[in-house]
């Protein structure tokens, strides 16, 4: 009877030893299978407690428009008689003209200008912000380059405008004359950076240096998988500045992103870019303004749609006609026969088949204009679709390039 005893006791205790190391093993299981909520990206402008400081009694610039906004948390009332906290949107200019201590002298305008709503290349004019009384200088048109008057008086440059990753998208550009012109006034810059929708893949021809233009001004690809700040960074660090002058530049780097970091941005970038879907395929079909083709500017899906009344007709169709940010659209009034590829999966590459198709039911006289080799940033690529070369063996002639170009941009990422 008492060896039946222990024996149970035994069992029993090995038992419960199993059981437990069961249940440990099974709660370190579904501890390793949860997934961790990702962290809020926060942008250079939202942490204002590292410029803030840099900003204190200078009288001071901003190159922004209407992407230019900040979160900042504020004392609320949640409930009658209940004070809390929120997230405030401002607009960067409206939020440092309030702040005591920082004296606001002017504005800086891109492209589509300070309230970000006009047409792709139209002219910007001089003026003051409703708002404020600001004065506004445009930096699109005649005046690409802030001078050395319009500097006069400044003690340092902030510059804070979402970029979307494609070299033809001018805000690079505008970013690399205020630098440049900062540097020969021997201004300090701040960039608050900012995350780029297109940074998770780099692709496209780079661009060859007798093709520089407003549209392209640096050897780089199409798409080259970068923030605005560490691009600014490459601008400097490879001397592409007038005369090899450098800027005195500072990035207000982003937190909790990475390159492959989905980002959704809060307002369009431009009149024509309204939505992810349309700053995803942006890349790909912007090649269509350089050609007989529409890429949707006159109507509701802007670079999510392609279409002209040479291709072949097919079951999509759309019509062109003036809106915001397109008061002479492309064929205004006619109708245009193509695709519509607002549904298409997310893209992590060019995509030049659309392009290729439509070159081959054009007329092929009319097919390419002038402004085409200024956004391929190379005559190869016309010359290619032109030789009926498929869209792999255009891209394998990419390759040298591209792997030259990621050399070069590593020494300047601030993300994985």
């Amino acid at each position: 009877m008492k060896f039946s005893f222990n024996t149970t006791l035994l069992f029993l205790l090995v038992f419960c030893f199993q059981f437990s190391s069961c249940a440990q093993q099974q709660n370190k299981k579904i501890e390793t299978t949860k997934k961790e909520e990702p962290k809020t990206i926060k942008t250079g402008a939202d942490q204002t407690s590292k410029y803030l400081p840099l900003l204190k009694n200078k009288n001071i610039a901003i190159v922004a428009n209407q992407t230019s906004v900040l979160q900042v948390l504020q004392r609320a009332e949640v409930s009658p008689n209940v004070m809390g906290s929120e997230l405030v949107i401002h607009h960067l200019v409206d939020y440092l003209y309030n702040y005591n201590g920082i004296n606001v002298q002017k504005v800086f305008a891109p492209e589509h200008g300070f309230r970000g709503k006009a047409d792709a290349g139209e002219a910007i004019a001089d003026g003051k912000d409703v708002k404020t009384g600001i004065p506004i200088i445009s930096l699109y048109g005649k005046n690409k380059k802030p001078s050395q008057e319009q500097l006069n008086g400044i003690d340092l440059v902030v510059f804070d405008i979402q970029d979307v990753g494609a070299r033809f998208y001018t805000y690079i550009s505008t970013l690399h004359y205020v630098m440049e012109a900062c540097a020969e006034a021997g201004i300090p810059v701040i960039v608050l950076d900012r995350p780029n929708p297109n940074g998770h893949y780099i692709d496209g021809p780079v661009l060859e240096p007798e093709h520089k233009s407003f549209v392209g001004m640096h050897p780089v690809p199409v798409v080259y998988g970068m923030t605005i700040g560490e691009y600014g960074q490459m601008i400097n660090g490879e001397k592409w500045l007038a005369n090899g002058i450098q800027c005195d530049l500072t990035v207000i780097p982003l937190e909790n992103y990475t390159h492959k970091s989905h980002y959704s941005l809060p307002m369009k970038p431009s009149p024509n870019l309204p939505n992810d879907t349309s700053i995803n395929l942006y890349p790909s079909l912007c090649f269509f303004e350089g050609t007989n083709v529409s890429a949707g500017r006159g109507t509701d899906k802007q670079f999510q749609i392609y279409g002209s009344p040479f291709l072949e007709k097919t079951a999509f169709s759309f019509t062109p006609q003036a809106n915001e940010g397109a008061k002479y659209p492309k064929y205004k009034g006619e109708v245009c026969y193509g695709e519509d590829l607002s549904s298409y999966n997310h893209l992590a590459n060019l995509n030049l088949s659309w392009l290729i198709k439509a070159y081959k039911q054009s007329p092929k006289k009319e097919f390419f204009n002038a402004f085409f080799t200024k956004l391929a940033g190379t005559q190869k690529l016309q010359q290619q679709i032109e030789r009926e070369l498929s869209q792999e063996e255009i891209k394998a002639s990419w390759n040298e390039g591209l792997d030259n170009f990621k050399i070069v941009r590593k020494q300047y990422l601030l993300y994985k």
